[in-house]
């Protein structure tokens, strides 16, 4: 039975042996192998010391190492630490600090800078390759040397799992506590309203660390289907990867099917295995949705989740309704609930924005170290505060209006950013939008779209003003239209609205 992270992939390896579990760029593995390397690593790990408790970072890009490190962590019931591969040495401190981590596995390329991090609570740098720096510890000498079998240390539900690091968005990235409860029931939760099997063939270039990558692996395991894992994600390799392993899923954030509907070979792949996709990270705006669905004759169930919920927390269902720019309803087991912005105590009638509340087994347990950040998001009722603007239908499926934190505020109005995304995008020339708010001194701020064109087309930054204009109220339109190559964007492939100041050319016209 599986009761806890770390019983994972003994179970997939006693009901699936060698069928194949896992494809990447420089190795394939059946569930029986993943199961043996895993153990390897666990014994390593134990034999180094590492109790169950201990804090242990992973560190890398995606690949089957830090999989199998994952599970061998798991399994002697320490807590994963997974963060972003593209943080600095001084953001990697930070984490490694406030987590107390006693040792980090890691890619060989991050050697050096986390050595120079010994001391303290970090005792011990286990990097996987070959030429090591001096004081590492080698993994590949615990995958050679390691014995295969490892009974997983028996935990509760309750127990601390992984600690996730947030963003940082507003400031210090903070540690959401996930128990093993949640990281199991996450996975199962979404593999069951997305209907997953053991035929599924899936391809996911989602970054292992984050969230929404670890409820993908994970419920690959749980359900005996076969992942291919791509390091990063490209237009190219993404389809050619669908058309060479016959994929019957995929999953990428919005600005994946941004590219790829851009992508001016699209068309010419076979993508006719596919049954369904999936999309979360951000809103899709149902323009596109439809769009990938007529050109492609695949349905994308679009879903929502947060780092303090271990993953998803609603879906749009598989053998269902299927409603193309909502998030779907809650997931099972899960309660959620949209209450008035400034007095959260009342309930919002259907149709009315207000903030999605959660409550249930997937919440996190708090903020790791920082009771104050914990009792804000956390209210003793055990209701989660969001931060994300809602509206609610008669079916229960809930519709992303934005962050609170992005809502602009123009002469008194609130404008959400995701609201102008969506409609911008239902331009046919129209590639990618992002919106973010800038000074304006008549109206304090005014809503500025930062717009990427698909190729071989053009626009007018009047014409798309106008455009907006026709499908919204006329002070949510963008007040300024700025052309540019590219957004920036988060490893996950989010758009970092913050850092779209940098593109800024200083023009405040849609002339």
């Amino acid at each position: 039975m599986v009761q806890s992270v770390g019983d994972i992939l003994p179970t997939a390896a006693a009901r699936f042996g060698d069928k194949t579990a896992l494809i990447t760029q420089t190795r394939n593995l059946t569930f029986v192998q993943a199961e043996e390397l895993s153990n390897r690593v666990a014994n390593g790990l134990t034999a180094m010391g590492i109790a169950p408790g201990d804090r242990v970072m992973l560190f890398g890009p995606n690949c089957w190492e830090w999989l199998v490190a994952y599970y061998g962590i798991m399994k002697i019931g320490a807590v994963v630490n997974p963060i972003n591969v593209m943080l600095t040495p001084d953001e990697v401190r930070y984490i490694v600090e406030d987590a107390g981590s006693r040792a980090v596995i890691a890619s060989p390329d991050k050697g050096q800078p986390l050595l120079d991090m010994k001391g303290g609570a970090l005792k011990d740098v286990i990097l996987w390759g070959e030429d090591l720096p001096a004081g590492a510890t080698s993994f590949s000498d615990f995958l050679q040397r390691g014995k295969p079998g490892f009974s997983p240390v028996v935990v509760d539900g309750g127990d601390l799992g992984a600690i996730c690091y947030t963003s940082g968005t507003t400031g210090r990235p903070k540690g959401a506590m996930q128990s093993q409860r949640s990281l199991l029931l996450n996975p199962a939760y979404t593999a069951l309203v997305q209907s997953r099997s053991s035929q599924d063939i899936y391809v996911s270039p989602l970054p292992c660390p984050h969230v929404y990558g670890s409820v993908v692996f994970n419920a690959n395991f749980l359900c005996g289907s076969t992942l291919v894992l791509l390091d990063r994600f490209t237009e190219k390799g993404m389809l050619s990867a669908v058309e060479e392993h016959r994929a019957t899923m995929m999953d990428i954030v919005p600005t994946g099917y941004y590219y790829l509907l851009a992508y001016p070979e699209f068309d010419s792949y076979d993508l006719s295995s596919l049954t369904r996709c999936t999309v979360g990270g951000q809103t899709l705006p149902a323009a596109k949705s439809i769009e990938f669905l007529e050109r492609t004759g695949v349905p994308i169930l679009e879903l929502w989740g947060m780092t303090e919920l271990s993953g998803a927390g609603t879906s749009n269902p598989a053998l269902a309704i299927n409603k193309p720019g909502t998030i779907g309803p809650a997931l099972s087991g899960t309660m959620a609930r949209v209450v008035d912005l400034e007095e959260p105590e009342r309930e919002v009638a259907a149709g009315e924005p207000g903030e999605l509340m959660i409550k249930g087994p997937l919440v996190m347990q708090g903020y790791y170290g920082n009771p104050d950040a914990t009792a804000e998001t956390i209210r003793a009722d055990g209701w989660m505060h969001t931060g994300d603007v809602v509206t609610m239908d008669e079916d229960g499926y809930f519709t992303i209006v934005d962050r609170k934190k992005d809502m602009i505020l123009t002469a008194g109005f609130n404008v959400y950013p995701a609201e102008l995304e969506r409609v911008l995008c239902m331009h046919p020339a129209v590639a990618l939008a992002a919106v973010c708010g800038v000074d304006d001194p008549a109206k304090g701020e005014i809503a500025k779209a930062y717009v990427v064109l698909k190729p071989g087309t053009e626009a007018e930054r009047r014409e798309l003003a106008d455009h907006c204009r026709g499908h919204l109220a006329a002070y949510k339109a963008p007040r300024a239209i700025q052309f540019v190559d590219d957004v920036p964007i988060t490893a996950s492939g989010k758009i970092m609205r913050r850092l779209l100041v940098d593109l800024d050319d200083g023009s405040r016209s849609v002339e």
